[in-house]
């Protein structure tokens, strides 16, 4: 059994390296890092700045923990050093794992050559591969729309950004998602002004309004301007600046412009025509539930699967896809629940939710129980002096069982591991009721709140 894996993020990467301890032979194609360029490029990197941001904003708010004041001075340089150092390790350790699972690694970029061929374009000259099994997981790249002139100097995309060459003076982000909050929130704890352009009337439209009215709140706090119900249909640049027009007149100026208006998959060059493969009209390869394509000996994983763009969820296709291909359907093994996967935002505060949404609960008519405990009731978070945010738990009325939470706060990412277990599973709210945690912890306000 020859299992050929093109693109080496994490559904490529854990399906190679869960495959080869199955005993599959494998081979792995990638034409940029190992570890995956949003992930390394995007995902890591950010994650670093708004670390730094965080430290920053911490000490300018000292005095509210008994201390004197303290202003720290960003580095840029040792910034960007301490990016690059995060990144080279975390691939040359991703590397190092391959390695030690005997699996081939290739560098060059895979496409497909017929229903079981892959052509691998390398420095030394192509190489052609039979696979018995094939997945391809090439990920995504910044949607960059006709009327954004991108030139990585003053109007960017996500991937000139973690660091950018200069930290923009007043920056303009626009799009309100996901990366766009993150970006709102690391460039302001960075020293820059900010407006953030929301085409819908809150920020982070896909979200709970209670969530999205404690980082708006949090926003205006900073003194970053939001510009609601504006979509952006163009950029110019002038001099040392840049004005952002929306379709409804209005003009945002700054000295930077960065978009984060969502992604598009990598797929344009893997030539699966030749394998019969089927892409859907906005150029994602549907798969079924064991991520099989159209073809069922080739699969699809990651952002190219149309999925949620998480690098929780690749990774757990890759093991999922490695499992299949090894032992196929000769044992019984769960598939993904792509709607018990749990998210965070790494803003200040943080957000973090899984399951089912209570707006969507509602939306369904379907009964639930809501319970809901602020941060403001917790020692830690007192003891932290960050009260801000809440736990909220979504429960089944009759059974008791928790189908759902957000949180929003100091940690909110760690903490949404407890009700992510308790979806997962089909935990009670009295299994959390009944935990002894830890005093004093934010995690108290878990239990809380499933009371």
């Amino acid at each position: 059994m020859h299992f050929v894996v093109i693109g080496g993020g994490p559904a490529g990467t854990e399906a190679a390296t869960y495959a080869a301890r199955l005993g599959v032979e494998v081979t792995l194609v990638e034409r940029d890092v190992i570890g995956g360029a949003a992930d390394l490029w995007d995902c890591i990197p950010s994650k670093a700045m708004i670390a730094t941001g965080g430290a920053m904003a911490f000490l300018d708010r000292s005095a509210g923990m008994g201390l004197g004041p303290v202003r720290a001075v960003l580095d840029q340089e040792r910034l960007r050093r301490r990016i690059a150092s995060i990144t080279t390790r975390l691939g040359q350790t991703t590397e190092a794992i391959l390695a030690s699972q005997d699996i081939r690694l290739l560098r060059g970029e895979g496409r497909m050559s017929g229903p079981h061929s892959v052509l691998a374009e390398t420095p030394e000259g192509p190489v052609r591969l039979e696979g018995d099994a094939i997945l391809l997981a090439t990920g995504s790249r910044p949607r960059i729309p006709d009327w954004a002139p991108i030139d990585g100097d003053r109007v960017l995309t996500t991937r000139d950004a973690y660091p950018p060459k200069v930290l923009p003076r007043h920056l303009v982000v626009i799009g309100s998602g996901v990366t766009g909050v993150e970006l709102v929130h690391m460039f302001s704890s960075l020293g820059s002004e900010v407006t953030l352009i929301v085409s819908r009337q809150q920020v982070l439209p896909r979200k709970d309004p209670e969530v999205a009215a404690v980082l708006e709140e949090d926003f205006l706090r900073r003194g970053v301007r939001l510009m609601k119900g504006a979509r952006a249909v163009g950029i110019e640049r002038s001099g040392d600046g840049v004005s952002v027009r929306c379709d409804d007149g209005r003009v945002a100026s700054g000295s930077h412009a960065l978009l984060a208006i969502g992604s598009l998959p990598n797929v344009e060059r893997l030539a699966l025509d030749t394998a019969g493969v089927e892409v859907d009209e906005h150029g994602y390869v549907p798969v079924n539930h064991h991520c099989q394509t159209n073809v069922p000996h080739i699969y699809a994983a990651g952002d190219l699967s149309g999925k949620l763009p998480l690098s929780s969820v690749a990774s757990m296709q890759g093991r999922k896809i490695a499992e299949h291909v090894a032992i196929g359907h000769t044992v019984s093994h769960r598939h993904l629940n792509y709607d018990k996967a749990a998210s965070a935002i790494f803003t200040e505060p943080e957000i973090a939710d899984v399951g089912l949404a209570e707006a969507d609960a509602f939306a369904e008519g379907r009964k639930i129980r809501v319970t809901k405990v602020p941060f403001a009731a917790s020692a830690r978070a007192l003891i932290d002096d960050d009260p801000r945010g809440f736990v909220k738990i979504i429960s089944d009325p009759a059974t008791g069982v928790v189908l759902g939470g957000s949180i929003v706060g100091r940690h909110a990412a760690e903490l949404i591991s407890v009700v992510a277990l308790a979806v997962t599973a089909g935990l009670r709210v009295q299994d959390i009721v009944e935990s002894m945690l830890v005093h004093p912890t934010l995690s108290e306000a878990l239990a809380e709140a499933a009371e």
